[in-house]
């Protein structure tokens, strides 16, 4: 009989946009497993073997993770791969030897043992409230799923049985799943829940599958072999569309994939307008495994080199050795582009599984100890990085970006470190660059409001919009309740964009943007029409920037903008929003 819920008619679902593109195919639905088990009381000599029994689980889940591992570190690159060594970690986690004292204490079988240690953790996972512990719970849920189907004799989803394009829908999709996408015939995929940068929404980038997350109950409201348009572009999900619908959704697929192939064409001409504007078109990376990607698609440099990748899911934190191979790997790759390394942009939650001390856990690691502010409390990491970040600078063009700036004092604080450095390796005969750029990422709205002090003492302005925008409207960006609110055209952002694009050419420095608005086209024009000097943006994204840059004039730009900024008041329904038409 069929779910009462599930539509019988065409239905339209507005979730988040996780991986864009289109995808059309019958619903493959994956339906939440119900690994249930049955408690039962061990005496004294079962103790020793039901240890044991748990113990091959455990070793045979890690051997289904490394092989994923290898999968994702083949097909993605280090970057991804290390979404993957979260769950090695786990595994080493004292939570399963937890397990086994409640097996040899309580005397209950493996399944009830982990079932209750792993309800005790994620109760205190849930009281913590904030959205990075949220994902570290999803993990450990993860893994526990893994291990009781070992227990269990259960086999892993498997998506092999799939005979024909299809959409898959799931409640969530484990990184394993979602790696597996990729060598079977999915058009897209779409979930109950997640975010932009989940790691499956991570994940679906780098493989370039249309997902779409967030949507809450779509798992139940499909059946399998519905038909189903996944609109990773909108965010929308449309099932059982009519059939002027489909057609439109597949003239639309069909254009795009004429449009990728036409922007091809575009890789090595300059990103400028046809009245002589020439700007910098630039990419965001995470690892050097990118590089190939960003040259790939046109790009003309590295305008954010994050650095994270270097803390996360290890043991110990990265020698200076680590940073400079590095850097320097990528420096050497890009000539003669320049390379903009952001130094490290973590909150101090991410460095206490690292060892370094001293550091309690925050109710809200957004406003807390993170970026800038974190390399100013251990100065000792920060000049491990920029002592790599100087040493590499000979062997390609360098440049340093400090994150989280909020201030005059920090700016300051952050370039008087680095004249220590500087000064440390000329005493040790060590070349560098003496005249290396360090410039700021402007992503609060206090920098932005004192952009004309700080463009004194910068070499260079980067745009990060997406903490800018979720700071100045107060929207946390990944919260499904609260999404529809994070506005890029909300004038209160353009005016603040605007205000540090003016302020740091009036000072002869160059302003660039590098998050995730440079990137989206239907800003583009406005961006180009303030002024802006470089645009970084998803190696993905370079070719259809580049063609609508090269398809604008400065003039019709400015006057867009104009437009914009000749609006005043309100509306009936708040502050105006900017309209680019």
């Amino acid at each position: 009989m069929a779910d009462p819920r599930a539509p019988t008619k065409s239905t339209v679902l507005r979730g988040i946009a996780a991986s864009p593109g289109i995808g059309i195919g019958k619903a493959f639905v994956l339906k939440e497993e119900a690994l249930s088990y049955i408690f039962h009381a061990l005496s004294r000599e079962e103790v020793k073997r039901e240890i044991q029994r748990f113990r091959q689980a455990i070793i045979k889940t890690r051997t289904d993770v490394l092989q994923t591992r290898e999968r994702v570190l083949k097909v993605l690159g280090k970057s991804h791969a290390a979404l993957i060594d979260v769950h090695l970690l786990i595994l080493d986690d004292p939570l399963f030897k937890d397990i086994e004292k409640k097996i040899a204490q309580e005397m209950m079988n493996a399944e009830a043992a982990l079932v209750a240690v792993l309800d005790e953790v994620g109760r205190k996972f849930d009281k913590l409230g904030d959205p990075y512990f949220r994902q570290r719970k999803d993990d450990i849920v993860d893994v526990g799923k893994r291990v009781m189907r070992h227990l269990l004799g259960h086999p892993d989803l498997q998506l092999s049985q799939l005979a024909e394009r299809s959409i898959v829908i799931a409640r969530d999709l484990a990184p394993s799943d979602t790696l597996s996408l990729r060598d079977d015939l999915v058009e897209g995929f779409a979930t109950d829940i997640g975010g932009r940068t989940s790691h499956t929404a991570i994940l679906a980038q780098g493989l370039e599958i249309p997902a779409v997350v967030g949507l809450k109950e779509i798992s139940q409201q499909v059946n399998t072999g519905d038909l189903v348009i996944v609109d990773g572009n909108e965010g929308l999900v449309l099932i059982n569309p009519p059939m002027a619908t489909l057609e439109n959704y597949r003239k639309v697929q069909e254009i795009q994939l004429a449009e990728v192939r036409d922007l091809e064409k575009l890789r090595d001409l300059p990103a400028q307008t046809p009245d002589g504007r020439r700007v910098v078109l630039a990419s965001n990376i995470e690892s050097p495994e990118e590089v190939k990607a960003a040259l790939g698609h046109g790009a003309e440099g590295i305008g954010l080199y994050r650095t994270e990748f270097l803390y996360l899911n290890r043991k110990s934190l990265p020698t200076e050795e680590e940073h400079y191979e590095n850097y320097r790997a990528v420096a050497r790759q890009m000539l003669p582009y320049s390379v903009i390394i952001r130094t490290m942009d973590i909150g101090g939650d991410k460095l206490v599984p690292l060892g370094v001390t001293g550091l309690n856990t925050e109710p809200n690691p957004f406003l807390g100890l993170r970026g800038i502010r974190l390399c100013l409390r251990y100065p000792d990491l920060f000049k491990a990085q920029l002592r790599a970040v100087l040493r590499a600078s000979v062997e390609g063009k360098l440049s340093i970006m400090y994150p989280m700036v909020t201030g005059l004092d920090e700016l300051r604080q952050a370039n008087k470190i680095l004249a220590e450095v500087k000064e440390d390796l000329k005493s040790h005969n060590m070349a560098f660059d003496p005249h290396i750029a360090a410039g700021i990422m402007v992503e609060t709205p206090s920098a932005a409001v004192i952009s004309d002090w700080l463009a004194r003492e910068s070499d260079f302005f980067s745009i990060g919009t997406n903490d800018l925008i979720q700071y100045a409207l107060a929207v946390d960006r990944v919260n499904e309740n609260v999404a529809h609110l994070y506005n890029p055209l909300h004038m209160g952002v353009l005016r603040l964009i605007r205000m540090v694009i003016e302020a740091g050419q009036k000072a002869g420095k160059w302003v660039g943007m590098c998050g995730e608005m440079a990137g989206n086209p239907a800003f583009t024009r406005i961006l180009l029409g303030m002024g802006l000097d470089e645009f970084s943006v998803p190696a993905a994204a370079v070719p259809r920037i580049k063609r609508l840059i090269r398809e604008t004039s400065m003039e019709d730009a400015k006057k867009a903008v104009e437009r914009i900024f000749s609006q005043d008041g309100v509306d009936g329904e708040g502050p105006i929003l900017a309209r680019i038409s």
